[in-house]
């Protein structure tokens, strides 16, 4: 604390006895954020589980408000409290992480600080995500099996394909794949996925009962088949492309 002189210190533990006793009587005023109050008491209802669940949520979000209220200012109570042990001990002012004075400005906009602006923990923004996120990302993955090799069965996102074939607000400027041109085609991966077919060209080539009446529907599959084949018609007859087919 040598580069602090006594006035610059005692305004400096002013601040944070200020700090201190705003931070308690914060904390006193309305019983820890309304903690301390069930939430039984709080919704004034005899069950939580009742027939609007709509409401507990809104009461759950506002517990889980008042948790992280209570949470920030007991981190900045304890903080206080440490700033206040530190000048007593004679440390107060040295950054903890290099040994380096903080500067008086620095002290004076931060009082409860440990560290210098360099070594400041806040400069690193916090790679952490909400637990719930596990669940949540990636799209469907609770119920999408595409990776699985030892998983065929009808999943999650087959059920939203379905669901979407009937319609959406999404235009096939926002498909997933590429070259979508057709609100037909909007379906989530429809254009690589075979569902009933072995391979890709059974799906727009087709007979009848007989095998006579050959036809074909134009669909995705179709037109990619069709693209490349002229591609392919394209590089032969300029002599670039293979005779191997």
């Amino acid at each position: 604390m040598d580069h602090l002189t006594q006035t610059e210190l005692q305004n400096l533990e002013d601040k944070l006895l200020e700090r201190k006793q705003e931070l308690e009587r914060e904390l006193e005023g309305n019983d820890h954020f309304g903690i301390e109050a069930s939430l039984r008491d709080k919704t004034g209802e005899l069950s939580t589980n009742d027939n609007h669940p709509a409401d507990v949520g809104t009461e759950m979000f506002e517990r889980s408000k008042d948790l992280s209220l209570l949470e920030h200012a007991e981190m900045n109570l304890t903080r206080v409290n440490d700033a206040l042990v530190r000048m007593q001990e004679g440390s107060y002012g040295i950054c903890e992480t290099c040994g380096a004075p903080i500067d008086v400005e620095r002290l004076n906009a931060l009082p409860e600080t440990a560290h210098c602006r360099e070594h400041s923990p806040q400069q690193s923004v916090s790679a952490r995500r909400p637990v719930e996120e596990e669940l949540l990302y990636p799209p469907f993955g609770r119920t999408s099996f595409d990776e699985r090799d030892d998983e065929t069965e009808f999943d999650g996102e087959d059920a939203w394909q379905i669901l979407e074939s009937y319609g959406t607000s999404t235009s096939p400027a926002f498909a997933e794949e590429n070259e979508v041109d057709d609100y037909n085609d909007l379906e989530i991966e429809a254009s690589s996925e075979l569902d009933g077919f072995t391979e890709e060209f059974e799906s727009f080539v087709a007979t009848d009962i007989y095998g006579e009446n050959k036809c074909f529907f134009r669909n995705g599959a179709y037109r990619k088949h069709m693209k490349a084949t002229k591609h392919l018609a394209s590089e032969d007859s300029l002599g670039t492309g293979s005779n191997e087919y």
